[in-house]
């Protein structure tokens, strides 16, 4: 990463509070800090992506504003994350969708919506569009079934790409050997840690939300929105099988094992941002990184806009809405997928690169 103010700002921070240590029980970057003595760009780096701003660390201590050493972790840390998700995005020349990432998320998701209702009209008609379609593939009667993995598949595989670079970069500037990037029980590890947002808890009391009064709720919000995610993920995997193993094409009935999981998905995409939106206008601005509060908003209501379409999709599906539901949801879902390495979806990657080396860093000797 470029020399910035923010990595020395880092730096400083971290050398006043691995001299006070007296948050080194409330979350994973204490500990890890304790066993540096001196902090390069790579270990700050490393320490703030592993930060899951729980703002505990800021109430607690003795040396925040107005004190003359002004040490504020969490917004400092999370304006390091912020430079983290543009230093390494891939393809470089997207680095400027992360500036201004709320209007570009914005501009995306209409273009794309657009381009897919407009070229689907052009092809299909009107009438095929607006039609009732009942039964096996009657979404593919709309918009064919290749028609749509190529569309979604493309820019999310795009996506993985960009995030495995981006995380071997990551890793090798934070000094971390490269066999332990997948080494199985630091992952396994780091995967149970993500599992339980453990370190959403802060202290163990929850985070300081909206201010100094503790909260489980940001964690469960956070909960929500992750297994929302990977339940969505899971009815997609098990429609694919489904399509391609047995010739069963979609829409499924309300019961069937696709259904269930897109649907609870649905939920918890919905229900989790929802919470982080009320927390985010809640609360106290001065731990925060205030100047991205954009590109957190855009992905939260990218997750809301498609938990909210694909629901609406699966209720009004035999009726004459699904043509127009199916090209508004594909085109959310398109717009989320080429958005993925240049917005907050970032934070997961990261996270859980600094959360494996976390896990080795705390293997006894």
């Amino acid at each position: 990463m470029p020399a910035t103010e923010t990595l020395e700002e880092a730096k400083r921070v971290m050398q006043i509070c691995n001299s006070c240590r007296y948050c080194e029980g409330y979350c994973a970057v204490f500990p890890a800090m304790t066993k540096r003595l001196l902090f390069g760009d790579g270990d700050v780096t490393y320490l703030a992506n592993l930060c899951h701003g729980c703002q505990g660390c800021f109430y607690a201590c003795q040396y925040a504003p107005p004190h003359e050493f002004a040490v504020n972790v969490p917004k400092t840390f999370a304006e390091l994350r912020a430079e983290t998700y543009r230093d390494y995005a891939w393809p470089g020349v997207f680095k400027g969708l992360l500036e201004g990432n709320a209007k570009w998320v914005a501009l995306i998701t209409v273009v794309l919506t657009a381009l897919l209702g407009i070229g689907t009209l052009m092809v299909q008609g009107v009438d095929k569009v607006t039609a009732v379609h009942t039964g096996a593939g009657a979404f593919y009667e709309v918009i064919p079934h290749n028609v749509i993995v190529y569309l979604a598949s493309a820019p999310f595989a795009l996506a993985i790409i960009a995030f495995i670079i981006g995380a071997l970069k990551f890793w090798r500037d934070i000094g971390a050997k490269p066999a332990e990037l997948f080494s199985p029980s630091a992952v396994w590890q780091a995967l149970k840690d993500v599992g339980q947002m453990k370190y959403m808890a802060g202290g163990g009391h929850g985070c300081n939300y909206p201010n100094d009064n503790y909260s489980m709720g940001r964690r469960y919000a956070h909960q929500f929105t992750m297994w929302g995610f990977m339940l969505c993920f899971a009815a997609t995997s098990v429609a694919t099988l489904y399509h391609y193993a047995f010739g069963w094409e979609a829409p499924y009935d309300y019961l069937s094992i696709p259904v269930v999981l897109g649907t609870l998905g649905g939920i918890g995409i919905v229900i989790g941002p929802i919470g982080l939106l009320v927390i985010k206008k809640n609360a106290d601005p001065e731990p925060r990184d205030t100047k991205r509060t954009g590109m957190d908003l855009a992905f939260l209501w990218m997750l809301i806009l498609t938990g909210v379409t694909g629901l609406a999709l699966l209720v009004l599906r035999e009726t004459s809405l699904m043509g127009p539901l199916l090209i508004i949801h594909l085109g959310i879902v398109l717009a989320l997928f080429v958005t993925f390495p240049y917005g907050k979806m970032a934070h997961a990657v990261y996270r859980m690169a600094s959360l494996i080396r976390f896990a080795h860093e705390r293997k006894p000797s």
